[in-house]
């Protein structure tokens, strides 16, 4: 047994060598405090454009208070699972509230979009049924599809014909034997930024006798008349996309995860989904923030309005300083860096410069596209912007720093 835990750490201690040698090595930060924006890292204040925070409501006095209220009235934890003694009503009106923002007749919370996108694979797909997933589907939903009974297949990249084709070549997707099929997409592509093309997706659901299920977790809040998300941005309806999942950790500034749908896909999902019935209800105190914060996003359009000038005025900088952006309308930016080391030394370089960037490599991102992740917030200002615009015109290329 001495000798076998001994091979392993070997192992171990090759694999974090060489990823250290391929500029793959993950390290975290101890952050140390916020205000806004700002965060104290290492002793030293950093303006940060990596925060999934879209509207700032993270830091929103009404959500803080929202939350400190209900945690003197429920306590700082929920004690069971939501089928035990866990779901109480702040639960409860979060999950009506949710379901009235995304017109849909309930919704279901979850502890995290991970868990929720495991139960929204697993629990409505059996043996013989075909699950079609975008092939820059986040990670939680490809590895929700290896885990379900479906036979999956991923089609190219926001590519509907790619899809047609896939579905056409395969003889068993028609229902006529009882199968089911069901096409899977994000709204907004997290490290693409890019927006899914939901209306033809749902037409070839529609074509084709399929279930569309749409993870919005970068949408929801940000996108929409009424920042109910990229499916009130296609203007779509429930019957056109009757699965969706949300997190509420984004643009929310909370945490979990929901999915929304008909009566009977919500009571099959409580009677069905493992990571549903298996794990503790997150907090009160959390539902409670949250639905202060779904509330905001009426009163506070605002928050919307400018994150849009933000995201134009950013590309139209860029643009003047002949950097390459990937086509993008959302909060989330990517500048294309290429290899693992250039994106890196830049994200050293912005640090220097008193800016917080994350370098995004392989395999999060395809060899040869690694990135600086730059998301953008309600809580900037057009002045912080145009400071990181400085500081992306001071970006000098690898070789120049003597990386190697």
């Amino acid at each position: 047994m001495k000798s076998e835990m001994q091979e392993l750490f070997h192992t171990l201690s090759n694999d974090l060598k060489v990823l250290e040698e391929k500029s793959l090595y993950r390290s975290r930060l101890t952050v140390e405090a916020t205000e806004g924006m700002e965060v104290i890292v290492a002793g030293t204040s950093l303006l940060a454009f990596n925060s999934n925070d879209y509207l700032g409501h993270a830091n929103h006095p009404t959500v803080k208070n929202a939350f400190i209220k209900a945690a003197q009235r429920w306590g700082v934890g929920s004690g069971s699972a939501h089928l035990v003694t866990g779901h109480t009503a702040a639960h409860h009106e979060l999950e009506e509230t949710l379901a009235d923002l995304t017109g849909r007749q309930r919704a279901l919370l979850f502890s995290s979009g991970y868990m929720a996108n495991l139960a929204l694979l697993t629990s409505f797909s059996a043996k013989g049924d075909h699950l079609y997933q975008d092939r820059l589907n986040h990670a939680s939903l490809i590895d929700a599809g290896k885990l379900s009974a479906a036979k999956s297949h991923r089609y190219q990249h926001a590519d509907p014909e790619s899809l047609q084709r896939m579905i056409q070549a395969d003889e068993n997707t028609t229902n006529g034997n009882g199968s089911i099929n069901m096409i899977v997409s994000d709204g907004v592509f997290s490290m693409d930024g890019d927006i899914a093309p939901l209306t033809a997706l749902a037409e070839l659901a529609d074509d084709n006798d399929a279930l569309l299920a749409v993870d919005d977790a970068h949408g929801i809040g940000v996108l929409g008349a009424h920042g109910a998300g990229s499916i009130q941005r296609a203007g779509l309806s429930a019957q056109q996309v009757p699965l969706l999942m949300g997190t509420l950790g984004k643009a929310l500034g909370t945490a979990g995860a929901f999915i929304a749908g008909d009566e009977v896909l919500i009571e099959a999902l409580i009677q069905k989904a493992r990571s549903y019935i298996y794990t503790t209800a997150q907090p009160a105190a959390v539902a409670a923030a949250t639905t202060s914060s779904v509330k905001l996003l009426a009163t506070e359009s605002w928050r919307r309005e400018h994150l849009d000038a933000l995201i134009k005025h950013f590309r139209s900088g860029v643009a003047q300083l002949g950097l390459t952006l990937m086509p993008s309308e959302t909060a989330i930016q990517p500048l294309i860096a290429g290899s693992s080391q250039q994106a890196l030394a830049w994200s050293e370089q912005l640090r220097a410069a008193g800016i917080l960037v994350s370098a995004i490599r392989p395999p999060t991102v395809p060899q040869g596209t690694a990135r600086l992740r730059i998301t953008l917030s309600a809580s900037h200002s057009i002045e912080q912007v145009d400071r990181l615009l400085e500081a992306l015109s001071q970006l000098k290329p690898d070789a120049e720093m003597g990386a190697a």
